[in-house]
């Protein structure tokens, strides 16, 4: 009887866990000071967004009931998807249920015997998984650099059978550091030999200049750049979109539809999630951005002034900001102690961290006021440094 080996395996790996101090819980941060989520310029609670979104509901269902090649296409899905060409400038738009399917199904669908995928090492768990499922060759980039990233495509290049199809993967703004991907020498990279170069823009998109960091680098208009996003992050909504540009677009557009598995078996969007997505999108303009800017600022700021923290404050290029911690016991009991002066912070600790170095991270958010703000910043510093005392 194979139940007892499971149970056994079960709490071997419990007590691992717990040991590691690596055990985790699905929180909520309601009722506390926001510093942890993603909801960066505040629109998930937005009244026309909400209110987008209960109308979609009430028209055409709480679900979309099927996926989008099998009549779960519903208009509200087109206009999200031209209300997203608009935004970032993109030529074409392809809507997932999140975030996490438009990567594996991207991948998967540019993957195959023929495809060699170039990964930064910091790449989210999303495009590492996608990776393996599409059958592509792997390889690994050091982090954000371009000479680890030319070695391996001239590796390739001069190999006895290089693979007539590469693909760089990188995140524009790093989920973990905050740093941001040095966009325009990846394309000019790939331009050079061949290559396509998918961004994840998770954490850029509605989030830094001009609302995204590919339309920033003036990559907007080119066929070798592909962007994925998440709708769920500064859009307050749920889901996930590939966009594209070039004269290549529809064409790649059409070449996901059919071959994008998570796009084929997968129910599609929810109708409220949507229509919510693309008001937001009406309101993630500059004014906004750059109050969410202001305030990664006046925490980067705060933090950095206490020489306790010297050099231990990683300030990212975008919403991100996060505190090294000398153990993964020492984060969570830090994050413990600020949830019980209600503000929420985020506990990072492996496997989450690419470096294995335990951090406290802090979101910044638009739609926070200077002093409360101000003052809660002071509290997980002070927090953050009777921990290590």
């Amino acid at each position: 009887m194979a139940e007892p080996a499971w149970d056994s395996w079960l709490a071997t790996r419990a007590t691992v866990r717990l040991r590691r101090g690596l055990q985790r819980t699905d929180t909520s941060a309601a009722g506390l000071f926001d510093l942890s989520s993603n909801d960066y310029l505040g629109l998930s609670g937005h009244r026309l967004v909400r209110e987008a979104a209960a109308d979609a509901a009430l028209r055409h269902g709480a679900g979309a009931s099927a996926s989008r090649v099998a009549a779960g296409t519903l208009a509200v899905h087109r206009e999200l998807e031209a209300g997203l060409c608009r935004y970032a400038q993109r030529q074409a738009a392809l809507v997932f249920s999140s975030g996490y399917t438009a990567n594996l199904g991207v991948l998967a669908a540019l993957g195959g015997p023929g495809s060699l995928f170039i990964l930064d090492a910091h790449a989210h768990a999303s495009l590492i998984d996608g990776a393996r499922l599409s059958g592509a060759a792997l390889a690994t980039a050091a982090h954000n650099d371009l000479e680890d990233f030319t070695r391996l495509l001239e590796a390739n290049r001069s190999s006895k059978h290089p693979k007539p199809r590469v693909l760089l993967v990188v995140e524009s703004v790093y989920s973990v550091f905050g740093d941001a991907a040095p966009l325009s020498r990846l394309a000019a990279l790939c331009t050079q030999f061949g290559a396509l170069l998918l961004v994840d823009e998770a954490h850029s998109l509605a989030a830094t200049s001009q609302g995204s960091a590919v339309l920033a680098a003036g990559l907007a208009d080119q066929r070798q750049v592909l962007s994925t996003a998440t709708l769920s992050k500064a859009l307050g909504s749920q889901g996930g979109a590939v966009l594209l540009g070039g004269q290549g677009a529809p064409a790649l557009r059409e070449h996901l539809v059919n071959t994008a598995r998570t796009f084929i078996f997968d129910t599609a969007l929810s109708p409220a999630a949507a229509a919510g997505a693309l008001a937001a999108l009406d309101l993630a303009g500059p004014q906004r951005i750059g109050a969410l800017a202001h305030n990664a600022r006046l925490i980067r700021d705060q933090l950095q002034g206490h020489l306790a923290l010297a050099g231990r404050v990683e300030a990212g290029a975008g919403a991100v900001l996060s505190v090294k911690m000398p153990t993964a016991g020492a984060a969570a009991r830090t994050a413990a102690a600020l949830a019980s002066q209600g503000i929420a912070v985020a506990c990072f600790r492996p496997p989450s961290v690419p470096d294995g170095i335990s951090r406290i991270r802090l979101t910044a958010h638009a739609h926070h006021r200077r002093p409360e703000l101000s003052a809660a910043i002071q509290a997980v510093a002070r927090t953050i440094i009777q921990e290590d005392s």
